[in-house]
């Protein structure tokens, strides 16, 4: 009895020990449960046909490319970085609420030889990426590039930008930083003068890549810090990544926020301004020289009267009363057919033919006197 009662008891401590430990596992998110896994719905596949891929563990809602690449396996991962896969023919997809999808991807020969895989990797926020080995049907096969010797890159800081803008920026220069960031040499040998791939990339667009070599050694367990420059090209605003590639494998990304150049913008307006109110003059200068000049006569009657013509012209402005000396001083001309003798307005005493007061003939209403 008491054996049983023993049994019984450990049982019942077991059982609250394992079920709520299950409960969580599952409760957990795939994300959280391991790290991303990609598999096909075929291991072979020729070009012009199409498999399924299907993706776990992902973060949820995440954006994603899938890629085939060629000269790649799992292990290594993508070697010769996005340019080793067949970009245009790649898929973007988005994980569901809980971290998982499916789509059909079309198979397309890769610029690279196999071995190939199905790269599925993030395209915003963290990185993250998943391989899956793809053979395709036709390609041709070669056996990948040897690995260099045993020293391995890792980056032991976060990467920053040194650098800022200046005036030339402002007005539509390439705006230009420095990738700083310490790195060490994990590996068992020594690694020399290392190439390093620097990517910018806008928005959800593919990075550019651009290959830098770095001048040094970095012995075994040593670290060093790498700089190396970056620039965008002219007129480049927005939100960029700058990210750093090393062995097919990206090291470290870094965001950068640039400026709108907004000198580019007062230009443009100034010169919406300017330039119509130079036609504008032009215009009026060529109208004002190829006009036709007016006549001489005309502008001889509409020219300006001197003060001097104006009182010639007009005789009765500031000038004093005549009075009657003045007339009989100034000479009466005759007219040609009359003479003094005979004019009819002079009497035979010279006065007027008109009665005067002291004339014989005056008359008055009373009559004669």
């Amino acid at each position: 009895m008491d054996g049983r009662i023993r049994t019984a008891v450990l049982g019942a401590v077991l059982a609250l020990v394992l079920v709520p430990s299950a409960v969580a596992a599952s409760a957990l998110p795939a994300s959280a449960a391991g790290k991303p896994r990609v598999t096909l719905s075929g291991s072979e596949a020729g070009t012009g046909g199409s498999i399924t891929v299907t993706g776990s563990g992902w973060r949820p809602g995440t954006l994603l490319m899938m890629l085939i690449c060629g000269q790649s396996v799992p292990a290594r991962g993508v070697i010769g970085g996005t340019n080793s896969c067949a970009n245009a023919d790649g898929r973007a997809v988005t994980t569901d609420a809980k971290g998982g999808f499916s789509k059909r991807l079309p198979v397309a020969e890769p610029p690279k030889p196999c071995p190939c895989v199905v790269h599925v990797a993030t395209v915003t926020g963290e990185k993250a990426e998943a391989d899956a080995v793809l053979m395709v049907a036709g390609h041709a096969v070669e056996p990948l590039p040897k690995e260099e010797g045993g020293g391995r890159i890792a980056v032991l800081t976060d990467p920053r930008l040194d650098g800022s803008s200046g005036l030339l920026t402002w007005f539509g220069s390439p705006p230009s930083r420095t990738l700083v960031l310490t790195v060490g040499n994990v590996g068992t040998g020594p690694v020399k003068n290392p190439v390093f791939q620097v990517g910018t990339s806008h928005g959800v667009f593919a990075p550019g890549w651009e290959e830098q070599q770095w001048r040094g050694t970095i012995a075994p367990g040593r670290k060093a810090q790498i700089r190396l420059p970056v620039e965008l090209p002219a007129g480049a605003h927005g939100d960029y990544t700058v990210s750093l590639r090393y062995g097919g494998k990206v090291l470290a990304e870094q965001p950068w926020g640039v400026g709108r150049p907004w000198g580019v913008t007062v230009f443009w307006i100034l010169l919406c301004v300017v330039v119509p109110a130079a036609v504008f003059r032009a215009g009026m200068a060529v109208v004002d020289r190829v006009r036709p000049r007016r006549s001489a006569g005309r502008a001889g009657r509409h020219r300006g009267l001197r003060p001097a013509e104006l009182t010639l012209r007009m005789p009765w402005v500031n000038a004093a009363p005549r009075t009657p000396a003045d007339d009989s001083a100034s000479p009466v001309p005759a007219l040609p057919w009359f003479t003094p003798e005979t004019d009819p307005g002079t009497g035979t005493n010279g006065q007027l033919s008109a009665p005067h007061e002291n004339g014989p003939t005056t008359q008055t209403r009373k009559g004669h006197t």
